[in-house]
């Protein structure tokens, strides 16, 4: 027995309604769905981390979850795991011609092009043409993840700034506009979701994955914020006990330590 398939009889004995886990059996799409985002995330951890061995793990995490909607959908009839291993080899062909065909592209860019070219095609033929460019963004991604994708998407189109210089311009725009709902002249929640919105295009537009660029500082911030606690607790005290200017003395010390080791 191949590793998958004694991957799929787990994953069938743990979906068995009599001898199954309970948990499991309970599942369905719905429950299952925040798993699947969550273990993509860690995948994506373990990356940026530059743990091969956590990789190894959680990509086995990651396909689980692959398993595990095939199984609920093989219950229903709908399709099984063979099926979604044809699908995406089938796709992965018929979207790369230059590869698998006698087609040409210049560049990875003229490649993406090609790809969005081949999706709209498959979506015409398909009967599953959207009304707008929009419509493909999935609804469920993270909100960051999702605003640097709807604005490629839109850029696409043509709707997009010409360059860097005009997102900038319109950053400051938007951080004036918060200022001013701050003091009561509009609705803060929204202005500093727009101005989120224009901070994601301009990562875009520098060619900054906007997700990465947060997740590396929320890392570089808990990092230096234990450090900050390790000190403390060196010398017997705690944050809550310390003046907001010594810990602003001992923030500064802990970056200027990153910055010459």
């Amino acid at each position: 027995m191949t590793d998958t398939a004694r991957l799929l009889e787990i994953m069938a004995r743990l979906r068995d309604p009599e001898s199954g886990c309970p948990w499991d059996v309970e599942q369905d799409f719905r429950s299952i769905a925040p798993y699947t985002v969550e273990e993509a995330f860690e995948v994506a951890d373990a990356i940026a981390r530059g743990d091969m061995q956590d990789l190894r793990d959680e990509l086995g995490d990651l396909l689980f979850q692959v398993v595990y909607h095939a199984q609920m959908a093989t219950e229903q009839g709908l399709f099984d795991f063979d099926e979604v291993l044809e699908g995406i080899c089938d796709k992965m062909v018929r979207r790369h011609p230059h590869v698998f065909g006698d087609a040409e592209v210049e560049d990875a860019a003229a490649q993406s092009r090609a790809w969005e070219r081949h999706k709209s095609a498959e979506r015409e033929s398909s009967g599953k043409q959207r009304g707008s460019a929009l419509d493909a963004v999935p609804t469920g991604m993270p909100a960051l993840a999702r605003a640097q994708k709807l604005g490629s998407r839109a850029a696409r189109h043509g709707f997009d700034w010409k360059d860097a210089s005009g997102v900038l311009e319109k950053l400051r725009e938007e951080m004036a506009e918060v200022e001013q709902a701050r003091h009561g002249q509009g609705d803060l929640d929204e202005e500093i979701g727009d101005l989120l919105f224009t901070v994601v295009n301009l990562c875009r537009h520098e060619g900054i994955d906007a997700e990465g660029a947060l997740r590396h500082a929320n890392a570089k911030f808990e990092r230096r914020f234990r450090a900050v606690e390790t000190r403390l607790s060196g010398e017997d005290r705690s944050m809550a006990s310390t003046e907001a200017g010594q810990l602003e003395q001992l923030w500064d010390d802990v970056k200027r330590a990153e910055s010459s080791s």
